[in-house]
Formats: C-alpha cells, sequence, structure tokens
C-alpha cells in the first residue's frame, strides 16, 4: 500500500518547537517510505482559533521547507460530512442525544455511565455519544510497541457533537484520515489517549484503522508542554537552520558536523535518507533546551 501521511494542526497560535517536531517527525516518515505528505487545517473550533494562523502555520512550513503534497484541506469545509454520518448514526440508533453536564458526570465518577442511551431525548440543546460496544483497550505503536489504554475512558460513550454545535475531533479526524487515505498517523504523545477512540470508529465506519507513531513531547525546563495554551514562542521564519537542526536530534537523529549550518532543505534530504524509528526516543516526554 502506498504510504500517506499527514501533518494536522490546528490554527490556535504560530507553529513552536513542539509543533516542528510533529511536523518533521511526520514528514521524514513519509519521504522515507516513499509517500506523501500532506498538511490537514484542523479549524472545527472556533472559539480557540486565531485570526491569520492557518495562513501563518503555512507560511512557517514553507520557510522550513516542509512542502506539502496535494491542497491543504480545512476542516470547516467538511462539516456536512461529519453531520451526515452522525445523522446516519443516530437513524440506525448507533448514536443518540445526550443532555448531561460536566458535573453530572463528575458526580458519577468522572466517565459516562451511558446515562441517556435509551432515553428519547430530542436534539435540543443536546449534545450526540456514539456507542461504544467493543472498546479498544490496546494498540500497537510503531514505535513503542504494545500500548494498553484506561478501560473507563475506553468504554465511555464518547460525544461526537458538542451541545453548542461543533464537531468533535475523534470524529472529525477519522472521517478525514479515511477521506484522505492516509495509512500511517505520526504525532505526538499526548494523543495516545484518544487512539482507542478512533480505532473504534473505524470498526464503525467498517474500515480498516491507519497504524500510529507517537513522538516525544518536547518539554520546557519546567517540565510543561510547549504548547500554544502555555505561550510556547514561535520559531523563526527567517532562520529556520537552528530550530530544524534542534528538532532532528530532539528525535534522535543529530546532523554531523559537517552539515551545521547548511540550508532546511539539505538538512532534510539527510534526515529522510538516515530516517530509522529506531532511532527515535523510547521516552514519550524529553525536555528540550531549544
Amino acid at each position: 500500500m502506498h504510504y500517506v501521511g499527514r501533518f494536522a494542526p490546528s490554527p490556535s497560535g504560530p507553529l513552536h518547537f513542539g509543533s516542528l517536531v510533529a511536523a518533521v517527525g511526520s514528514y521524514l516518515q513519509a519521504k522515507a517510505n516513499n509517500g506523501k505528505w500532506l498538511v490537514r487545517i484542523e479549524d472545527i473550533d472556533p472559539p480557540r482559533e486565531v485570526a491569520g494562523s492557518a495562513t501563518a502555520i503555512l507560511r512557517t512550513l514553507e520557510a522550513y521547507s516542509l512542502n506539502w503534497d496535494d491542497e491543504v484541506l480545512y476542516q470547516h469545509t467538511r462539516h456536512d460530512v461529519y453531520q451526515a454520518q452522525i445523522d446516519a448514526w443516530l437513524k440506525s440508533g448507533e448514536a443518540f442525544y445526550c443532555q448531561c453536564t460536566r458535573r453530572q458526570i463528575k458526580d458519577a465518577g468522572g466517565f459516562y455511565p451511558g446515562t441517556c442511551r435509551l432515553r428519547q431525548i430530542n436534539s435540543n440543546e443536546s449534545a450526540v455519544r456514539v456507542k461504544i460496544d467493543n472498546p479498544i483497550v490496546e494498540f500497537t505503536d510503531i514505535k513503542h510497541g504494545l500500548i494498553k489504554l484506561d478501560l473507563s475512558m475506553a468504554s465511555e460513550d464518547f460525544i461526537i457533537k458538542r451541545r453548542d454545535g461543533l464537531f468533535a475531533y475523534n470524529l472529525a479526524v477519522v472521517l478525514d484520515d479515511i477521506y484522505q487515505g492516509v495509512t500511517q498517523v505520526v504525532r505526538g504523545a499526548d494523543l495516545i489517549e484518544p487512539t482507542g477512540r478512533q480505532v473504534s470508529l473505524y470498526q464503525k465506519l467498517g474500515q480498516a484503522p491507519v497504524s500510529y507513531l507517537h513522538l516525544p513531547l518536547a518539554l520546557n525546563a519546567d517540565g510543561n508542554k510547549l504548547s500554544k495554551q502555555n505561550h510556547a514562542p514561535a520559531i523563526n521564519n527567517d532562520n529556520p537552520g537552528p530550530a530544524m537542526e534542534a528538532a532532528l536530534a530532539f528525535l534522535g537523529h543529530a546532523i554531523p558536523q559537517e552539515l551545521k549550518g547548511a540550508q532546511v532543505d539539505l538538512l532534510l534530504a539527510w534526515g529522510v535518507e538516515n530516517w530509522q524509528c529506531g532511532k527515535l526516543p523510547s521516552e514519550t516526554e524529553v525536555i528540550t533546551a531549544f
């Protein structure tokens, strides 16, 4: 099967070093397997989005010679597809409306206990949950091997459309990966937990799931994840070399001395030629000095 990978940032701010690690890792894995590397902008949560971020992200990828194949897919153009799948599951009984509050779920132990499964609730001010009768409690990661997941979380009938009308990440990402023909998902280790939910959706859709490779998360000196929420600084578009060298080293692929200071396209070409998943750090979190 022809390899298709992707990088799927949300437009909630500029790319930081942790984002670059995910982009570079997914790019090198795709190109080392003679595959396509796609970019998808996951813009289904407007309250978290920052105006202009989607364009800024694309310009940053270009500055780092992370050139994508095919057209960029924007999730906001796919709302009809998400809704059509939800409607089909509501009709078949595979999904149901739910009006439980976060407080009620917290009081029930922190995981949704199926309260509304058999209730006849209308769509007014309701979330939509998908029924999970065959929970995925483990999966095999390309780097980390067999990963066991929390049973309570895996068994939960989870939300696929929020009460405020926004579509949930787990549904959108699976439908879009299927649509784009993605064969392997390479992403940060902070997304290990949702993997079981996503695999369960592949099963419900009658589709073979993708394979997964989770890269280590970049932490700052205080041990906090580099993220837009934690105000991680944007990477430099005008001088991309140092960040690219640091990203390769973070991923266990430190460049040779003779390539120090080289253009980013040459650094990436070296990365593609020398890429080995076995060189990736075995930890799921790594402190970076960059």
